[in-house]
Order: structure tokens, then C-alpha cells, then sequence
């Protein structure tokens, strides 16, 4: 059996957006979900493509039959798992045609899953979890490789709990953003079929191969630190659901030809580790921080020290010497009398003036400006220490991302950006703080002046 190589896998995705504007998660996740086994959820309004993603992700394998249905409240178990066999009812046994229904199919797509009546949801949850399915008196398995399941609104009832749980990733989906909305009125109607679906040997490779990838210690690590973070939060993951997760993510890490689960594996939680679509943004902003440490600062401490020594710089700049105040304007009385032109000065007074200016400027001791210049040198080396790490854990994240074909390039984007927004940050504040050294070492010195080092500016590094 030979693994699905990545260019392929990636082809395979390509198809299966061509057109579906602002649905690169989607797409990623239903496929990643069928080649491990799970469900996915699709949450949203109608008219979101729902239906359409889940016919593309049937035309992804070969040899997996579809099956679609809408359910409602009055859906019978005839319209899921087939009309009941006349024949057997002869013979006296309770068994259903199963030819071209539910448990027959390679990949299901159910919307409206909630609306369903529980004899139908019970029915499926075995069906989903154990790919088996009870017809009469027999226990027969299912060829299902996947279900997609849609629906417009969450489950309130506690008893749709266990059939909710049955979908590992449950991914909102939105109409098209004002950004995008042109490019939607501008498709073309024509679609793009997938050059080269999976048959059923390169998915049984994906699984040969992902049995033996390992959990690396650093996703094991982020995975406690997560499970630390939803406590704090009063949630929790179930057993079987932490152990369905980890199966996934080794299938993502042997379909890029990892050899173990990293921590960045974990871009997954919003998607498995939310009960609903409002604790996403909670979760993905704890991936930002703790798994790709990429939120965008702002340095406030680095902005109030930098501000604090240009205020300072500028207040001892403007300071004048009053010891020779009197003999200047005198000075200058005298250099406008040999210009004579009171009403103008001519190029004689201002270059006496400029020379006089000079003298009035304020005197600083080396030592008041060693000190100066030695705070500064202190809050420099604390940001750049502060940007070498920011830059470190850029190109660190920039490697890391090679490669990565199920990781949303979006997110990538926007992880790399929030990099790129703290070093300009970092950068544009130690030009400043380096600009104000420079102004503090040109400070005119009279080596006679008292040797008395300043009152440090207070700063607090971040």
C-alpha cells in the first residue's frame, strides 16, 4: 500500500474548494475527517454550500456510494435504513432493504440532523460509532467512510448529547464576507472534479501509517496544557473524544509525511474542543498565544520608556545656562549694532547669533551623561532581547508551516502577520530609543561641572 503523496492530497483539496469562497477550513477538515474515519458538522444558515461540499468529498473516493438525506420531525426509519423485506416479514423476520440507503454508503450527508426523531438518532449512533448496523436480529458492518452532518442551529435537548458527540469537528460556516462577495457573483457555473480521487488501498495506507506516527512530547504537552485551560473554563472533552482527536491529528501529521503529532497539530481545537460556535474564538486565541505565539503587540512598556527619554532629552536640549545669561544679551546687543540692521539680521549677526546660542546651551558632566546613556543602553538591550525572541519564534513558525497541508493558509497568514505587526512595533520604538541615545550623547560636556549622575527615568520592562 503506498501513502497518498502530498501534491496529490493537495490537488485532491484544490478540487474540492475550486469555487467555494471562504470555505479552505471546511474543505480541509471534511477531508481530513474522512480519512480518519470521523464526522464533521457543518453549522450554519442554508444557502452556505453545505450540500455542495459534501457531494464534492463523495466524488473524492471511489468505491464509497453516497447517501443524502433531509431529516425532519416526521423522517421515518425507512427513509434512512430502507423499507422493511415483505419476504422476511414471511418468514417471519424484522429486517430492512438496506440497498442504496444509509447503511450501505461510503459518504452520508444528513442535514438537519436535529430534526430527527429518536428512533432514528439512536438508530445512527451505533452506525456512526461503531460502523455497524442492527437489522433484525443481525448485526451487519457499514462500507461508511464519513457522514456529514448540517444543521442551522445546535441541539438544546440534554438527549441529543451522545448523537451530538458522534461529530468530532463541528465547523461553522457563514455566508461570503463583504470581501468576497464580487467574486461570488462573478463564478463561473462550471465545476472542477477531483483528477484523482482515493480508492479504498491509499486510505487503508493513510491508516497503516498513522497507526505507527507518534504523539510527540511536545503535543502531549499542549494537549495538557489545553485540558488545563477548559477546566479553568468548567468544560471537558470526553475520553473517547481526546482519543478520536489524537487519531486525527496523526493522520493529518503521516498525510505531510511527519513522523509525530507536534504541538501545532492543535490549530484543531476550536474545531473539536468547542461545545459551540461562540467558545471558538476563546480557544483559537489560546492557540494563537500558547501553541503558535502569534498575537500582535503593541510593546506599551517599550512605548512609555522611549517616550519618557524623549520628553527628558528634549527638556535638557531646551534647558539654558543662566550663569552667562546677562553677558549674552549684551553680546548680542552688540553683535546687532555691528550688523546695523535692526529690522533684519544680516549674515554677521547670524553667525554671532548662532555662536551665542551655542554658549547659552546648558552644560551637562560626563557623568550625567554616561548615566543617561546607560539607561538607554538598558532599555535598548531589553527589547532587542524581546525582538530576537519574537523573530526567533517567527522563523521557528515559518518552518514549521512547511509542508503543512491541512492547516488553513489563511490562519498561517494571519499567524505570520501578528509576527510581522510586533517586530515592526519593536523595530519602529528601538530606532526611536536609539535616535534619543544618539541625542543624549551629543550633549555639550564641561568636565568641570559637578560629577552628579541623574534620577533615573523609571521604566518597567514588559
Amino acid at each position: 500500500m503506498t501513502l497518498p503523496a502530498l501534491p496529490r492530497l493537495a490537488a485532491l483539496i484544490d478540487a474540492l474548494g475550486a469555487g467555494l469562497l471562504e470555505r479552505e477550513a471546511a474543505v480541509r477538515l471534511a477531508l481530513l475527517a474522512a480519512l480518519a474515519g470521523e464526522h464533521v458538522l457543518l453549522i450554519g444558515p442554508p444557502g452556505t454550500a453545505k450540500s455542495e461540499l459534501a457531494r464534492r468529498l463523495h466524488r473524492a473516493f471511489t468505491g464509497a456510494p453516497y447517501f443524502e438525506r433531509l431529516l425532519t420531525r416526521f423522517s421515518t426509519p425507512e427513509e434512512l435504513f430502507g423499507p422493511l423485506s415483505l419476504k422476511a416479514l414471511e418468514e417471519d423476520r424484522y429486517e430492512r432493504l438496506t440497498a442504496g440507503f444509509l447503511p450501505t454508503a461510503g459518504v452520508a450527508f444528513l442535514d438537519e440532523v436535529f430534526k430527527a426523531n429518536s428512533a432514528i438518532l439512536n438508530a445512527l449512533l451505533t452506525l456512526l460509532n461503531e460502523r455497524v448496523f442492527d437489522n433484525g436480529s443481525g448485526r451487519t458492518a457499514v462500507p461508511l467512510v464519513s457522514v456529514v452532518g448540517a444543521t442551522n442551529e445546535l441541539p438544546s435537548d440534554d438527549a441529543l448529547s451522545a448523537f451530538f458527540d458522534r461529530f468530532l469537528l463541528r465547523v461553522p460556516v457563514a455566508p461570503v464576507s463583504d470581501a468576497a462577495f464580487e467574486r461570488l457573483l462573478r463564478l463561473d457555473a462550471a465545476r472542477t472534479e477531483p483528477a484523482e480521487p482515493l480508492d479504498p488501498a491509499a486510505r487503508a495506507a493513510v491508516t497503516a501509517r498513522a497507526a505507527v506516527t507518534q504523539l510527540g512530547e511536545d503535543a502531549l504537552a499542549a494537549c495538557q496544557a489545553l485540558r488545563r485551560f477548559m477546566a479553568a473554563q468548567g468544560r471537558t472533552l470526553s475520553d473517547r473524544r481526546w482519543r478520536q482527536w489524537i487519531g486525527l491529528m496523526r493522520v493529518a501529521a503521516a498525510t505531510e509525511g511527519r513522523p509525530a503529532v507536534d504541538a501545532l497539530d492543535l490549530w484543531l481545537a476550536p474545531y473539536v474542543a468547542a461545545a459551540a460556535p461562540e467558545q471558538m474564538p476563546a480557544l483559537a486565541e489560546w492557540v494563537d498565544a500558547e501553541i503558535a505565539h502569534a498575537q500582535p503587540r503593541e510593546a506599551p512598556w517599550l512605548t512609555r520608556a522611549v517616550e519618557a527619554f524623549e520628553l527628558q532629552l528634549q527638556v535638557e536640549l531646551s534647558a539654558p545656562d543662566s550663569s552667562d545669561a546677562g553677558a549674552d544679551a549684551g553680546k548680542l546687543a552688540l553683535a546687532r549694532a555691528i550688523g546695523g540692521n535692526e529690522s533684519g539680521e544680516s549674515g554677521m549677526l547670524r553667525i554671532v547669533s548662532a555662536a551665542l546660542e551655542e554658549q547659552q546651551r546648558r552644560r551637562f558632566s560626563p557623568v550625567h551623561v554616561a548615566a543617561r546613556l546607560a539607561q538607554l543602553d538598558e532599555v535598548i538591550a531589553h527589547a532587542q532581547g524581546q525582538r530576537d525572541t519574537v523573530a526567533a519564534q517567527a522563523g521557528a513558525l515559518a518552518d514549521a508551516l512547511r509542508g503543512r497541508l491541512w492547516l488553513p493558509p489563511t490562519l498561517g497568514a494571519r499567524w505570520q502577520a501578528a509576527h510581522a505587526h510586533t517586530l515592526a512595533v519593536l523595530d519602529a520604538l528601538l530606532q526611536r530609543a536609539r535616535a534619543a541615545r544618539a541625542g543624549f550623547a551629543a550633549l555639550p560636556l564641561d568636565a568641570g561641572m559637578p560629577a552628579l549622575a541623574p534620577e533615573a527615568l523609571a521604566w518597567a520592562p514588559g
